[in-house]
Formats: C-alpha cells, structure tokens, sequence
C-alpha cells in the first residue's frame, strides 16, 4: 500500500501560518504524525471512547455524528480534504466523547496524539501559528453555525450550504445532509425541487 503524503499538511501548516517549513521542521512533523489508511465507514472515534488523535484529512472524507436514544443520528460536522477531524473536547480534556466519527470513503489520514501536538507546537512556531488560527476560525463557525440552527428557516440553512460548501452536495448522501442541517430528508427533498423551479 502506498505511503500517505505529508505535502498537503506542510502546505496547510504553511497557509495557516505564513511561513515556510525548515527541512529539520517538516522531519520533525512526519516522525510526529501517524499515516493511516482508512476503509469506508470504518471508525476512528466510537461514542464513549477518549479521542487520543487529532487526524488530518489528506484524502477522502469523514463526518462527526451522535446517536438519540430514538436511534437517530445527528450529524455534527463533515471534513473533506485538508479539513481536521477530531473531538476537540473529548481530545483536549480527555472525556469521553458524546460523538462517533467515521470516513465516509477510503481515506488516507495523519493522526496526531494531544501530547505529541502540544510538543509539536513548542517546537515549531508554524505549528503554534496554525493551531491558533485554528482555533479562531473554528470559534467563528461554531458560532455561526449555532445562530443558523436558531435563527435561519430549513431553507436559508441549505443555501448557506450550498454557498459556503457545495462540494459536500457531491460528497455526501442527501439524508446526511438532511441531518446536518437539523431538518429531515422530505423536507430538504422539497426545498431543492423549490430552488429548482426558480
């Protein structure tokens, strides 16, 4: 089986951080991290387990989802590509996690303990930079996305979507997506024939 490329994470890291990875640094990222290839639906965090790793998406796709006690799944996030996939809460404070995370297509991942970033993150400013940026820009889109579900119809949700991720109409079955939004499949089935008679 190939490797997994660690390109697309240096490129990330130095997006993030703009600044440019040493040869010591990148070295230093790849004895860090931890390739792993991943099957469809195959799990990197069951519900009630402590996430141990942060992973870092360099191909395929993964969603984040509970379960009510009615057997329902509500999906909290998808990742694609060069997204992040992970519990942060469950990750940072060592909790057991309320989600279950899964990939959605063979993937290909880099995962990271907390320890091993925290080190990380002493040793390369790039690493502290990006995290930081992380941070705040996750911050942002938690609170938007918490307005949304208060304050926006069914209909004004999934254009938001469509706006801000239209690959995830591609990559993700349509009662995922339903779950996503907070609203159930009949209903996003009548709000696309809606947009498409406009």
């Amino acid at each position: 089986m190939a490797s997994v490329s660690f390109e697309p994470l240096y490129t990330y890291i130095e997006s993030k951080s703009a600044l440019t990875l040493s040869d010591e640094e990148k070295t230093l990222i790849q004895n860090t991290f931890k390739p792993k290839h991943l099957r469809k639906r195959q799990y990197l965090l069951q519900e009630g387990d402590i996430c141990k790793y942060m992973s870092f998406i360099v191909k395929g796709s993964g969603r984040m989802f509970s379960v009510n006690e009615k057997g329902q799944e509500n999906i909290m996030r998808f990742a694609v590509e060069n997204w992040w996939l992970g519990d942060y809460e469950s990750y940072n404070f060592s909790t057991p996690s309320l989600y279950n995370i899964e990939v959605l297509e063979d993937s290909e991942v880099l995962m990271v303990e907390h320890g091993s970033m925290q080190e990380l993150m002493k040793a390369i400013l790039a690493v502290d930079l990006m995290i930081k940026e992380i941070d705040r820009r996750g911050a942002v889109a938690t609170q938007k996305r918490i307005h949304s579900s208060i304050s926006h119809s069914a209909e004004e949700r999934y254009d938001t979507l469509i706006k801000n991720y239209p690959e995830f109409l591609n990559r993700f079955p349509q009662s995922m997506i339903a779950s996503y939004l907070g609203i159930s499949p009949e209903t996003l089935s009548r709000i696309r024939k809606n947009m498409l008679k406009k």
